[in-house]
């Protein structure tokens, strides 16, 4: 190896960025050919069949501290609290004495007291009528299981898509949109309209591998296998992810090589229920899990509050733009 390779070699592990070439949006290398939608929708189907355990992701478990948090899943009206051990606990939202709101209550020594007429509910049991919801936290995402929504054979907890080791910087997303999980997953589902959809973050995207349109499909080969650069304005990080589709609601882009590889995007659709309008809700809940090789990652982890955010940020610019696609695809789909 010349002593120019050498140096670049070396210039490469440091730092992870190339400048990018100026190339105009229209001018991309046209996907449409290879986004068959009979790859997608196959995909979907099967990602639809997998089993759930009845468990649905609702809040960030950062979003569950000292208040109670309110929320809706699958048209039912949850409150989660933590206990007095720091638990999460989670129960129905509505007051078994008279329906006051649970979520515009007060947490005092780990039970959940009514604002209406101070009842007390320990979400340990079943009291007057009212009982709680298997509840399961996994340090990043907040899970409760409603076997009358799921429908499913219960479990005793989610399945958990597996993670980078520690140390690894973490931000939760929520946002939501008219439509339903499958709409969400089926965008995902769809790594084809990056770089043109969100040339703001993709460039020179390109798909190495995607599963087979007809016969059988294997647990591996289940999958889509992407190179993409990421783009920082000029700058850009290239890496190789992985996007398989776990259960019916989850997607899971995995960073197989490259800078951060290991780190994972969860992303999960969550049924929030009709809207007034009548049409389904559905909160997108993405956990970006982040995690380096660099020696000095761990230094990171001590910078989390102002990393958090804009990586959120990031987040959220892409899925305002995915959930216009998602709602398009409701809209087309329902007509």
């Amino acid at each position: 190896m010349s002593r120019l390779a050498e140096l670049k070699a070396k210039w490469d592990k440091v730092v992870p960025f190339e400048v990018l070439p100026k190339i105009p949006w229209a001018r991309q290398e046209p996907t449409y050919r290879e986004a068959q939608p009979a790859v997608i929708d196959r995909a979907l189907a099967r990602a639809q069949a997998r089993p759930t355990g009845n468990w649905f992701t609702f809040a960030a478990s950062d979003d569950i501290r000292d208040k109670p948090l309110g929320t809706t899943v699958g048209g039912v009206e949850i409150v989660a609290w933590r206990g007095a051990a720091g638990e999460l606990r989670v129960g129905p939202g509505s007051c078994p004495h008279l329906g006051a709101e649970l979520a515009t209550g007060t947490v005092d020594c780990g039970a959940l007291v009514c604002p209406w007429h101070g009842l007390r509910l320990g979400g340990d049991r079943r009291e007057f009528g009212w009982k709680p919801y298997p509840a399961h936290d996994d340090g990043v995402l907040a899970w409760v299981r409603l076997d009358a929504v799921g429908g499913e054979t219960p479990t005793d907890a989610p399945l958990i898509p597996a993670r980078p080791p520690a140390p690894y910087l973490h931000a939760v997303t929520r946002l939501e949109g008219v439509c339903e999980p499958a709409d969400i997953i089926a965008n995902r589902l769809d790594p084809w309209h990056g770089a043109w959809f969100h040339p703001y973050s993709f460039t020179r995207l390109d798909v190495l591998s995607a599963p087979p349109v007809d016969g059988e499909v294997t647990e591996q080969a289940d999958r889509f296998l992407v190179a993409v650069t990421f783009r920082i304005g000029r700058l850009g990080v290239p890496v190789i992810a992985e996007f398989t589709a776990p259960g019916p609601r989850t997607i899971v882009m995995r960073i197989v090589d490259g800078e951060g590889a290991s780190s994972v995007v969860e992303t999960h659709a969550t049924p929030v229920g009709p809207g007034p309008d009548g049409r389904p809700r559905t909160a997108v809940i993405e956990a970006v899990v982040a995690h380096s090789d660099r020696p000095n990652f761990g230094y990171g982890v001590y910078a989390a509050p102002l990393i958090a955010p804009v990586m959120r940020y990031a987040a959220t610019r892409l899925w305002r733009d995915d959930l216009a696609y998602a709602e398009r695809r409701y809209l087309v789909r329902s007509r």
